[in-house]
C-alpha cells in the first residue's frame, strides 16, 4: 500500500494526483489500458464541475474518501466512467480517467468495442475506457489498490516525463469549463478529441 500513498495527498492537490496517474495501468475483466489521460475533480464549495460541489450525497459518497476507491457513475443514461478516489477520507476528490492505450486484451477489448474504428479507439474517451475494460456500477465503491475489487491499478514500469505532459480545459462540464485540470500524454494517438465548452443561449 505505501506505493499508493501519494494518493492521499490534500483534495487542494487533485490536479497534481491526476498528473502522476498518467502512465499508470488500469486493468480489469482481462483486459489492460496505459492511462493517456485523466481529468481532476476537488470538492464541495470548490469545484462548482464536481458532482460534490453540493456536499456529501448517497450518489457521491464513494468520493468522500478514503483514496484508493473507485467511484462509478452513469452518464447520458448509456455510460458509465471510472474515477479514482483521491485525498484523504472525508475530502472529497476524484480523477476521471478519460482515455487510454489498450496493451492488453486487445481482442477483448475489441468485442466489446466492435464500432472502434481502430485500435487507438477502442479507449479514447471515458465511456469507451469503460467498456473496453467491461467495467459498469458493480464495481463502484471497490478498491482498486489492493486485489479485493475488480479493478486494480499499477505503477507503470518508468513514470510519465513532466515534459511529456500537456494541460488543458476539461471537457463536458458546463462549469469551471476553462480550468486547467485535464491532462493528456503529449502526443499520444489514444487521447480523446478536445470539444469546447459553448454557452447556451437563454431564450427570450
Amino acid at each position: 500500500m505505501m506505493t499508493y500513498s501519494w494518493l492521499n495527498t490534500p483534495a487542494s492537490e487533485v490536479s497534481a494526483t491526476a498528473r502522476a496517474l498518467l502512465g499508470w495501468h488500469i486493468a480489469a475483466n482481462g483486459v489492460r489500458i496505459r492511462l493517456t489521460e485523466v481529468e481532476a475533480y476537488s470538492g464541495p464549495g470548490v469545484d462548482p464541475a464536481s458532482h460534490a460541489y453540493r456536499g456529501q450525497t448517497r450518489r457521491n459518497a464513494v468520493m468522500f474518501g478514503p483514496a484508493g476507491y473507485l467511484y462509478v457513475y452513469f452518464i447520458y443514461g448509456t455510460h458509465w466512467c471510472l474515477n479514482i478516489v483521491c485525498g484523504p477520507a472525508g475530502e472529497a476528490a476524484a480523477v476521471l480517467l478519460r482515455a487510454g492505450d489498450v496493451v492488453e486484451g486487445i481482442e477483448l477489448a475489441r468485442r466489446r468495442r466492435p464500432t472502434a474504428r481502430n485500435d487507438a479507439d477502442l479507449a479514447r474517451g471515458p465511456a469507451k475506457l469503460a467498456t473496453a475494460l467491461g467495467v459498469d456500477g458493480s464495481a463502484n465503491g471497490t478498491c482498486v489498490v489492493d486485489g479485493t475489487g475488480p479493478v486494480t491499478l499499477t505503477p507503470p514500469t518508468s513514470p510519465v516525463a513532466a515534459e511529456q505532459i500537456s494541460a488543458g480545459p476539461r471537457v463536458g462540464v458546463t462549469a469551471a469549463h476553462d480550468l486547467l485540470w485535464r491532462f493528456w500524454i503529449t502526443g499520444d494517438p489514444t487521447v480523446s478529441a478536445y470539444r469546447p465548452h459553448i454557452p447556451r443561449r437563454r431564450r427570450r
